[in-house]
């Protein structure tokens, strides 16, 4: 099954200022989660991040939290646990105010549905604690979930591989960011395939 850009989320997790000198391979994981967040502002995919304790950890770095609609500070180690289930759900369409003849005519029908977008791209750290969680929580509630592996880190390489044993076994997939970038826009012939090329090359 490839994902459909149009059902896609991208949250960051934890990428801080303070964590990202004991991560494991931390310079390349933080450019592919920048790539990532840059060709999602311009395909309009939802972006959101996490930042745990903040005041100790220190916050994201400008150039990927720029590309975040919200940035949720929490001390849980699972987003979902301080709210963002409710950040990834849409927002119901408004009540209508008036009498349906005082209307105009395509306001009285019914609104369609706002799209749901239950696949959820996760990218972060440590892998094998609040990117984890997060990632089990939000499948608890019945999101997909899309682990990019080369855009999440953990202090050991043994810590960062089981948390993806463990994600696997729990119906997460495993993915890297040029797989997500080139099943995003599915062909060459894409608008937005030059800034692909030019953010993977």
């Amino acid at each position: 099954m490839l994902m459909d850009v149009q059902a896609c989320q991208l949250v960051l997790v934890d990428l801080q200022a303070k964590l990202k000198p004991v991560m494991v391979d931390a310079d390349g994981v933080w450019a592919n989660a920048a790539r990532l967040a840059q060709l999602a502002q311009v395909l309009e995919v939802p972006t959101w991040g996490t930042e745990q304790n903040p005041s100790r950890l220190g916050a994201m770095p400008p150039e990927i939290r720029s590309h975040c609609r919200q940035v949720l500070a929490k001390m849980q180690f699972s987003a979902v646990e301080e709210g963002l289930g409710e950040w990834l759900q849409p927002e119901p369409p408004q009540a209508l105010r008036g009498n349906a003849r005082s209307l105009p005519r395509h306001l009285q029908k019914n609104q369609a549905a706002v799209q749901e977008r239950k696949s959820i791209v996760l990218a972060g750290c440590e892998a094998h604690i609040c990117l984890m969680q997060t990632a089990l929580d939000l499948l608890e509630d019945e999101f997909e979930v899309w682990v990019v592996t080369d855009a999440c880190a953990s202090r050991t390489e043994r810590n960062r591989d089981a948390a993806y044993d463990r994600l696997a076994g729990a119906g997460a997939e495993l993915v890297t960011a040029e797989m997500v970038a080139f099943e995003w826009l599915r062909s060459a012939e894409h608008p937005d395939f030059k800034l692909l090329q030019s953010l993977f090359k």
